[in-house]
């Protein structure tokens, strides 16, 4: 979510549906950093990895509770499941499904993703995302950036670290897979790390594409071509 979908837009288009709200992109932008800093939370307090859901609702109430919006009977116990259900249905960046197939030639493309497995492959179905398999948080019963995940992951597949290309819109899960010997690729998402410094980053990781053109050639058609897939 971030790295392959445009999770904004598909969130944006949900509340359409929804009782109006004085700023549906601030809101949008405010929820996804508060479920950031909630599974942050969660890791460092060493709690046990919880359904996004769950976490993405808690998040919504806290956000309509800090508004007027909160004291709206019209945010109703059924509107508010079914805009959290709508995380599960994502469109996928422009570069994505051609990049992943183009990665596929090559290697084998694999989600590694905190949340349920039914998310991911809510997630996948929607964006049509033409992944090898899934390994969801919930599967492995750890999640990132717990550098036990990765190495789980890299178990799993009969691999070692530096046979592992790490691709993310997310410097923490970059960092976190480095720490294990992968490989790591950056991803700039327009959604994704607003308090991340870039030029920072492309000299962090072992590859960083640009993926904010909204082209089809960007991302990971880029990182594709970059592999020599």
């Amino acid at each position: 979510m971030g790295t392959c979908t445009d999770w904004r837009s598909s969130i944006l288009s949900a509340l359409d549906s929804k009782p109006p709200l004085a700023d549906p992109h601030s809101f949008a932008m405010d929820w996804r950093a508060g479920f950031f800093e909630e599974i942050h939370r969660r890791f460092q307090a060493g709690e046990d990895p919880e359904d996004i859901d769950i976490t993405h609702r808690r998040v919504l109430d806290r956000l309509l509770s800090e508004s007027i919006i909160g004291m709206d009977s019209a945010w109703d116990e059924e509107t508010r499941n079914d805009i959290v259900r709508s995380w599960h249905i994502q469109q996928a960046w422009p570069d994505a499904v051609k990049g992943i197939e183009r990665l596929k030639n090559k290697i084998f493309v694999i989600v590694l993703a905190n949340g349920t497995t039914r998310l991911q492959l809510d997630i996948i179905q929607s964006s049509r995302l033409p992944f090898h398999t899934l390994l969801s948080s919930q599967l492995l019963g750890l999640t990132k950036p717990d550098p036990k995940i990765y190495q789980k992951a890299i178990d799993l597949l009969d691999l070692k670290p530096e046979e592992c290309l790490m691709v993310a819109a997310h410097a923490y899960d970059l960092r976190a897979a480095a720490s294990t010997g992968m490989k790591t690729a950056y991803i700039h998402r327009s959604t994704e790390d607003p308090e991340e410094d870039m030029d920072r980053l492309r000299q962090t990781f072992d590859f960083f594409v640009e993926g904010t053109d909204g082209s089809n050639s960007c991302g990971l058609v880029e990182l594709a071509a970059i592999l020599q897939a």
